[in-house]
């Protein structure tokens, strides 16, 4: 996605301006909140939201463009940042870019609930990063983890709420609450890892593209998220993802 922008930019601004992001994605993962930071040398006398988004993608739009601090910094200014990961168990074709397909599991939601509340009393998540050595430390200070379900219990939606995340961190606990809920690792073993901070055997990701990165928070600035703009979030519909009982 940065060079895509960046290569707009050039093109609108007829000069490279390199830009900061707030954060890198794997391939595949959404990013329904994103900020950029760019130092812009000149003033220019046209609407440069609508001219990049003319140029820009589908599958990337522009909504806002702020002054700032000359000093801010899209990455290490965040102190807040949200994400949601959805997947389905029925083959759905409307939702194949937007969540996770896994066909026909069989999981024990309660089960998956109950290692989701432990995630919040934990603050060492070396056990769920796939480099975790490469960090000079692997604390996360988690304020949320929270995880519903669609009406018709066939889609799950996931949502984690911390001020950082470690490389691969929400793919690894996700494909771990897959493996609790399908009986394969106990509730027990999954706290058993994040006490210890001990790397299960296996740390496979689940699916990226059921991953977004919803929201980011500022000291200086905290917008509201642009979820509704995905069908996949609905969160002005009530009673469209409840609690797990």
């Amino acid at each position: 996605m940065q060079a895509v922008i960046e290569g707009i930019l050039a093109k609108v601004l007829k000069r490279a301006i390199p830009t900061v992001g707030c954060g890198r994605t794997d391939t595949g993962v959404h990013a329904s909140q994103y900020f950029f930071h760019a130092d812009m040398e000149a003033e220019y006398d046209f609407d440069l939201r609508a001219r990049l988004n003319r140029n820009l993608p589908p599958d990337i739009a522009i909504f806002d463009i702020l002054p700032v601090d000359e000093k801010a910094h899209a990455r290490f200014d965040a102190t807040q940042r949200t994400y949601d990961y959805f997947l389905h168990f029925h083959k759905d074709p409307f939702l194949a870019e937007q969540s996770a397909y896994y066909p026909e599991r069989r999981v024990d939601l309660a089960r998956m609930k109950a290692a989701v509340t432990l995630l919040t009393r934990y603050e060492d998540f070396y056990a769920f990063c796939k480099s975790p050595d490469s960090y000079e430390h692997t604390i996360c200070r988690l304020s949320a983890a929270t995880m519903w379900q669609h009406a018709d219990g066939e889609r799950l939606r996931f949502q984690f709420r911390s001020n950082r995340f470690l490389a691969g961190m929400i793919r690894i606990i996700i494909g771990r609450l897959l493996e609790v809920g399908s009986g394969k690792m106990t509730v027990e073993q999954f706290e058993h890892y994040l006490r210890e901070k001990q790397t299960p055997p296996n740390i496979t990701g689940a699916y990226p593209q059921g991953l977004y990165l919803s929201k980011i928070v500022y000291s200086y600035l905290d917008l509201p998220a642009r979820g509704t703009f995905s069908g996949v979030f609905q969160d002005g519909v009530p009673g469209y993802w409840g609690d797990i009982d």
